[in-house]
């Protein structure tokens, strides 16, 4: 298998690295290795890379720093996280500083793999030619989907790219009850029984972007049971 796809692994733990870059070469991907937090930005600043692996716990500066300031430079790249942290708090801290998804060691390889291979499958979502999707607008907020920016009144931000695509999986199935492993299987591109309190975690930072109360959300409504619906024609029902 060859591809040209070039992955920055962030890992200090060396043997895990190494098992890691010679897996990951198997595959076909090109990988470049920095042994701490300070390296890999330096890498990343560098070199134009597709994908980042990155370790939470990192010498110097922590992953939760490096995701951040990766987030600054561009909010497209995906960002897979590993953590040996099994905590809900870090979980989610970790998505808010900016990854895109995250593995608690110790994992499978084959679902590291199969992470990856998603990751990348949607990277270059936002480049099709879609004018029917081109934006959408929530509540008071207007999203561009050509770069992933967020304007409401004097404020704008962008989604990252996992935020992006699971918000552009809403918008095509507007008004559907979505359930959860749907979104695993078709904004993830898992199949397997993952966690999910990753569709969960990503979930909650949509509303918090997008509804006026996210406690008591009008956009991103749960279905007992079910799973989510997306009802942008409730805007300003209850604020």
């Amino acid at each position: 298998m060859t591809n040209n796809c070039h992955i920055l692994l962030i890992e200090d733990e060396e043997n895990l690295a190494k098992a890691l870059v010679f897996n990951l070469e198997e595959e076909g991907y090109r990988v470049t290795w920095a042994r701490e937090g300070r390296q890999g930005l330096e890498l990343f600043d560098a070199q134009t890379v597709d994908l980042v692996i990155l370790d939470l716990m990192l010498p110097y500066i922590d992953g939760f720093q490096v995701a951040e300031k990766i987030r600054t430079i561009s909010t497209r790249i995906p960002l897979l996280m590993l953590t040996a942290k099994t905590g809900a708090e870090d979980r989610i801290r970790g998505l808010e500083s900016g990854a895109d998804d995250y593995l608690t060691k110790p994992f499978h390889l084959k679902e590291l793999l199969l992470r990856i291979r998603g990751m990348l499958k949607r990277k270059g979502w936002y480049r099709q030619d879609d004018q029917s999707k081109a934006g959408i607008k929530i509540g008071k907020c207007r999203v561009d989907f050509a770069d992933l920016t967020v304007r409401s009144g004097n404020r704008t931000f962008r989604l990252t790219q996992q935020e992006g695509e699971l918000l552009r999986y809403f918008v095509e199935h507007e008004g559907r009850i979505i359930s959860r492993r749907e979104l695993l299987e078709n904004v993830w591109h898992l199949t397997a029984e993952i966690d999910t309190r990753t569709v969960d975690n990503f979930i909650a930072r949509l509303r918090k972007y997008f509804e006026p109360h996210p406690s008591r959300p009008i956009y991103f409504i749960s279905v007992r049971s079910a799973g989510y619906l997306f009802d942008p024609q409730n805007r300003g029902a209850r604020e």
